[in-house]
């Protein structure tokens, strides 16, 4: 079919890789050294491309190419989001994670950054490896569903381990307070001062201002 499509002058492409990188239908890739439109049928014929590029190398032109495939696109996006979510790895470094289930005087405590979090959290944001349990012990629960007190259990592990600072992790949703407020009563009662911070998540998996 004749129809606008991109067209890339291998003599001004300097293979930066711009036009790559803004391309959100993945059409074009670099090879050999310069900017390729490898997919035609990926080419919505949009030109987001355009603006990208530092020498000016891609412009539109009318001529015969594939139809636009919207759902080869959809497909490949959905393939390549599946690839890069299968090789993020794990921050999860100690066993087990419910503060129910973690013994009191486990090793993994002394000299840790502890993070608590609610159990909706690993749901709803989805970095939570890297921006919250890099570095830290994880401990999860959930103060409406778990009929334990909380800050019993984290009073003893805060008495009996070096610990040097909690992180609370929990959602926006009134119920979650009860974690916030269980690990505030145990530092209280374990008598130590410890550095505290609390972030809080929205519904739609969005930082809230504290």
């Amino acid at each position: 079919m004749l129809r606008k499509i991109i067209k890339i002058d291998q003599e001004k492409c300097n293979g930066c890789g711009l036009c790559a990188s803004a391309c959100h239908e993945g059409a074009i890739e670099i090879v050999n050294g310069k900017a390729s439109l490898t997919r035609e049928d990926y080419c919505d014929g949009l030109g987001d491309c355009l603006p990208a590029c530092p020498v000016n190398a891609i412009s539109f032109e009318m001529r015969e190419a594939p139809s636009y495939n919207e759902k080869a696109v959809l497909e490949a996006k959905a393939k390549k989001e599946r690839k890069t979510t299968t090789n993020i790895e794990s921050e999860l470094t100690t066993w087990p994670v419910q503060i129910k289930l973690v013994p009191v005087n486990a090793p993994f405590f002394n000299g840790s950054d502890l993070l608590i979090a609610a159990d909706c959290t690993a749901f709803s944001y989805a970095n939570i490896h890297t921006n919250f349990m890099r570095g830290r012990v994880t401990l999860i629960g959930c103060p409406k569903l778990d009929s334990v007190d909380y800050a019993e259990k984290l009073t003893d592990i805060i008495k009996n381990n070096d610990i040097k600072s909690i992180h609370v992790l929990r959602m926006q949703v009134p119920c979650c307070g009860g974690l916030d407020y269980a690990v505030k009563r145990a530092i209280n009662q374990s008598g130590k001062n410890l550095s505290y911070s609390v972030t809080i998540i929205s519904t739609d998996g969005k930082i809230l201002d504290n």
